[in-house]
């Protein structure tokens, strides 16, 4: 990482429930993150005041619905500041992938934006305005693997998890976050469980069934996996993209020379700390 170059990582869920909904709508959730080493990037460049660009992001997104510039102009209004910014993203997560590209893309901009207006937020001040652009972001400016319940904004430290090599594919597709949520379909009422019973291996997606019968590429992607025995086999987050763990010393490419073609695929390795995690101060 250059001065002027910062990662967004991509997540990983180990473990996603639904265990209720809320009256306005949103959905009660436990789930452990950790990051892997595969990021889009980002640079920053001073603009005018209250000039607020972003090149390189995804084609169809309006400016409006850029959370990089969403991000920015939130920091800004809280601040009080007039500033504004030139955003250069380098983008290679995947969009509706469940690997959190969008709100990664934004928990940097909001951690490298603090520190290079000097805003002096905490990192608990900065989660709070992640919050306010989407479930996942808080997590990446929590900047380490976590448990999380709620929507997704109560974190607590799972700091010794194993950071294993994992084949990540994304099958060609992208899935509707909301969609899914949305599905009458869904089963939104799955017990609760601890942190210890996910440590000895309750660590299912409980979106993966409905998901797997929606998207005919995901559940192929995912029986593919099995058939190729990659351990723990899962959809992360509402998908699309699916992961498996390596077996020892293995680097994936024999695996990655028999997908199906429309289909992408990177070796990855778990990561329990953020690559910005020293950038927020608590």
């Amino acid at each position: 990482m250059t001065a002027d170059r910062y990662p967004a990582p991509a997540k990983l869920n180990l473990m996603l429930r639904v265990v209720g909904r809320r009256h306005d709508g949103y959905h009660l959730l436990q789930s452990v993150f950790q990051f892997v080493d595969l990021s889009d990037y980002l640079s920053f460049d001073s603009a005018p005041p209250r000039h607020f660009s972003c090149n390189g992001g995804l084609p169809d997104i309006p400016p409006e619905r850029e959370l990089t510039l969403r991000a920015g102009r939130l920091l800004a209004e809280e601040c009080g500041l007039r500033e504004g910014i030139r955003i250069a993203l380098e983008k290679h997560l995947p969009a509706g992938g469940g690997i959190g590209g969008g709100s990664s893309d934004a928990a940097t901009t909001l951690i490298v934006l603090n520190q290079l207006w000097g805003c002096g937020l905490t990192r608990q001040e900065l989660m709070e305005l992640g919050i306010r652009l989407g479930a996942d972001v808080p997590i990446f400016i929590f900047g380490q693997s976590a448990w999380a319940e709620g929507i997704g904004e109560k974190l607590f430290p799972v700091p010794a998890l194993p950071e294993h090599s994992y084949l990540l594919v994304h099958p060609g597709i992208s899935v509707s976050t909301a969609e899914i949520f949305d599905d009458p379909q869904l089963t939104r009422q799955h017990p609760p469980i601890t942190i210890g019973a996910f440590l000895d291996g309750a660590q299912e997606n409980t979106l993966e069934p409905l998901v797997r019968s929606r998207y005919r590429d995901i559940d192929a992607c995912l029986s593919w996996m099995v058939s190729e025995k990659l351990s723990g086999a899962m959809l992360t987050g509402s998908g699309a993209c699916c992961f498996g763990r390596l077996p020892e010393g293995s680097d994936g490419a024999s695996l990655m020379a028999h997908l199906d073609p429309s289909w992408k695929a990177w070796t990855v390795k778990g990561s329990n700390r953020h690559p910005l995690h020293d950038l927020s101060k608590e």
